[in-house]
């Protein structure tokens, strides 16, 4: 009685906002099944020109009442994403998990960084890429990538905000379920997902999750222990999404209080 179905939800967004954390979290909720990996149809081309039925061939097996739900942070900032999805189902509805943006920028930053450790590759300096000629190298890829404005206004060309449920990714990692109520609220899911589903992990620094008898945290490259970043480039990034960040709430109609 099962069958792979095209997600009806898809978390869009954004890297190094909480994307992982977001999917593990919904996967406690029955009625809920999701993609194991990250798929990038909508943002990559030699992927997309698969097909819809190549998409749907690596979404999980589900029942009619679950709701299969996929996510590629990828998508959020990519220029046909929007247009695409909106091809594919105009009325489907979008998750987008967001955190303070130069907090973002500095955990890209971090990612990067370990891989290239990882990897025996050469590592630059959180400073020395953010800063060039002593000016804010705003042409950073980790840059643009927290211009939220930006890369929503694309969105609001295809989707009425009505079908995009932003979540507050700094919320969701102090104090999870209430995020996740909103989450339910919006799929319009049964409450399912309970206080009992998770653990403060002191170790790690974030709360765990315990779903089936079982208890499982994020994989070891997430809570990584991000630079210590000179206060006076700080202040240069938390100026510079100011304004962004303004243009963002107004289009959003609601304000995280972000720097």
């Amino acid at each position: 009685g099962t069958s792979r179905q095209i997600p009806q939800t898809i978390i869009i967004g954004v890297r190094k906002g909480g994307t992982r954390a977001l999917l593990e979290m919904l996967d406690i909720h029955p009625n809920i099944v999701v993609a194991a990996t990250e798929v990038h149809f909508f943002d990559w081309d030699e992927n997309y020109v698969k097909g819809i039925d190549w998409y749907r061939s690596l979404m999980p097996f589900s029942y009619g009442n679950q709701i299969t739900i996929e996510k590629t942070p990828g998508y959020f900032t990519s220029p046909q994403a929007p247009e695409r999805i909106h091809d594919m189902n105009s009325s489907i509805k979008l998750l987008l998990i967001l955190r303070d943006p130069t907090e973002r920028v500095i955990s890209d930053y971090t990612q990067v960084y370990y891989n290239r450790v990882e990897s025996h590759k050469p590592v630059q300096l959180f400073e020395d890429i953010v800063i060039k000629n002593g000016a804010l190298n705003t042409k950073y890829k980790a840059i643009q990538r927290s211009l939220y404005d930006v890369h929503m206004e694309k969105w609001l060309k295809h989707f009425s905000l009505d079908q995009i449920h932003i979540v507050d990714g700094n919320t969701l990692i102090k104090d999870p379920l209430p995020e996740l109520q909103k989450v339910e609220r919006f799929l319009n899911l049964p409450s399912r997902i309970m206080s009992s589903n998770f653990y403060f992990n002191q170790t790690k620094g974030f709360y765990c999750i315990r779903s089936d008898g079982r208890e499982r945290c994020l994989h070891e490259s997430k809570g990584r222990p991000h630079p210590l970043v000179n206060n006076t480039v700080l202040e240069q990034l938390y100026s510079y999404f100011r304004e962004h960040n303004a243009k963002f709430y107004r289009m959003v109609n609601h304000s995280f209080g972000w720097h």
